[in-house]
């Protein structure tokens, strides 16, 4: 599977990042009881995070974007995790997803479907479709415009 998504990968023009290492008390992710629980991780574009609040100073494009960007982090971090072996993957089961919005922005599920759509598209319909809350917040971490963290069954 683990070439299948990298090749998949390389038709959406996209690679995998180096999977971030934590910026506070907490481990990326954690594995019990077949599943693994992956931190929230935040969106990275050429090296830089990507910043702002939809409906104030980022449009729905550009949090749509940074969804999927955090998507492919959650991605590294199931590789980290499973030494690699992205064949593990048994079932993408939910993703949390937390949109930085102003007052009045109510297109959460929009943003949201920049990586919902990353997941199906890498791992196929049957494991990569998914349960999925899309919550607007005040403010993130480090001024994120979208933080994604996800529960993944694994083999």
């Amino acid at each position: 599977m683990t070439d299948t998504i990298d090749a998949t990968l390389a038709q959406l023009g996209l690679s995998l990042p180096e999977a971030a290492a934590p910026v506070a008390a907490y481990v990326p992710a954690v594995q019990a009881g077949g599943l693994l629980h992956i931190s929230g991780q935040l969106p990275f574009l050429d090296g830089e995070l990507m910043k702002g609040r939809v409906g104030e100073d980022r449009d729905l494009d550009y949090a749509a974007e940074a969804a999927r960007r955090c998507g492919l982090m959650l991605v590294a971090q199931m590789k980290r995790a499973l030494d690699g072996d992205l064949a593990r993957v048994a079932r993408i089961v939910k993703l949390g997803v937390f949109v930085n919005s102003a007052p009045g922005f109510t297109d959460q599920a929009k943003v949201a479907n920049g990586a919902s759509e990353l997941m199906i598209a890498l791992f196929g319909d049957a494991i990569g479709r998914h349960a999925r809350s899309a919550v607007g917040v005040a403010v993130l971490p480090l001024g994120a415009v979208v933080e994604i963290d996800a529960i993944v069954a694994v083999d």
